[in-house]
């Protein structure tokens, strides 16, 4: 075999795998949608009092920041949250107002008001989001953070 003749199949043989080296870029808009559509229905499972609909949303990893402590794991988020679906009435709300995706496609960011029954905002969550299989988003990370002077004056 020439030289020349070696050269050309192991371009062939590169040109072939080239798919397998280059991944698609992930439609980040449709990921934004579907973060956004999970993010909705996370607060919707505490607006019609859905324990398990909470849960099933939680990462196994869960890290969420309470007032006092840090609950790790999907166990212990499940539980220390099992108080606010007891009522009827639930004791706030959310919904996402901004919702970022990384370029990989792999975790997302969601940010918005929290408000409490009478319709009053009263902090802003956030909340990291992680892509578990094709189009199935957890939530791994949850901090609320006081309200700022600009949230303040919005209206």
């Amino acid at each position: 075999m020439s030289v020349r003749t070696a050269f050309a199949a192991v371009a062939v043989t590169l040109f072939a795998c080239l798919p397998l080296f280059v991944s698609a870029q992930p439609d980040l808009a449709a990921l934004k949608r579907q973060v956004t559509d999970a993010e909705r229905a996370f607060a919707r499972s505490m607006a019609e009092r859905n324990h398990a609909a909470f849960t099933a949303l939680l990462s196994e990893q869960a890290v969420f920041f309470g007032s006092t402590q840090v609950h790790q794991g999907k166990a212990a988020v499940a539980a220390a949250w099992k108080g606010f679906f007891e009522g009827p009435q639930a004791p706030f709300s959310w919904g996402p107002d901004s919702v970022e995706v990384l370029a990989d496609g792999t975790l997302a960011h969601s940010t918005g008001p929290v408000r409490d029954p009478a319709g009053k905002l009263v902090s802003r969550f956030n909340s990291v989001w992680r892509q578990e299989a094709p189009g199935v988003w957890r939530i791994v990370f949850d901090k609320g953070q006081p309200l700022t002077a600009a949230d303040l004056k919005a209206p």
